[in-house]
């Protein structure tokens, strides 16, 4: 019997919050069903397993994440689209950890192909219009752009830059004014 109220896309969402608030390798179906005073079992009616609540959790944030980013670079082009698009994706990571982490979760091609992250590729390919970068620099840039943001998103949640006087706001704003420079160098004549 299916218990009211549970459902796949509920579990998923309550995944991604208990993911925020413990961390993505907390996520368990048990720690879920302690979530809904259940029994374990009984989650299996609406998922298969870990590994299907991690994966569903994984596509909810890469298309949160999506979502937040095309909105934020909408209508902005050159370095005011790649601030935009940065500051979308540290803001993510900053505000929703777990679910950020999740978002790095090694999906299956098929999976991975359907799911946002197509999508992220295409929005950085995007901003990167405006520097008028040929091939294989666009690909490059992709790859250095995902990057920097992931390791400064990953570096800054692990408190890596809480040890100095320099605000890491003061060196991300350095970060992006460093990575405008070198992708206006390297735009084709």
């Amino acid at each position: 019997m299916v218990r009211a109220g549970l459902s796949p896309e509920r579990l998923t969402l309550a995944g991604a919050e208990l993911a925020d608030e413990a961390g993505f390798d907390q996520v368990t179906l048990s720690a879920l069903a302690r979530r809904f005073d259940v029994k374990p079992a009984s989650l299996y009616s609406h998922l298969k397993n870990s590994h299907e609540l991690k994966t569903r959790i994984a596509l909810f944030a890469l298309k949160e994440m999506a979502d937040r980013v095309a909105d934020a670079v909408a209508g902005r082009a050159g370095k005011d689209a790649l601030t935009a698009f940065a500051n979308a994706y540290r803001d993510y990571a900053r505000a929703h950890p777990g679910r950020y982490e999740a978002a790095r979760y090694r999906l299956d091609p098929q999976t991975a192909a359907a799911s946002a992250g197509p999508r992220h590729a295409q929005m950085t390919r995007a901003i990167l219009r405006g520097y008028d970068l040929a091939e294989p620099d666009q690909t490059h840039a992709v790859r250095m752009l995902g990057s920097v943001f992931n390791g400064y998103a990953t570096l800054e949640a692990a408190g890596a830059f809480d040890h100095t006087d320099i605000a890491a706001q003061e060196s991300w704003a350095w970060t992006l004014d460093a990575l405008d420079a070198a992708l206006r160098r390297r735009s084709a004549p």
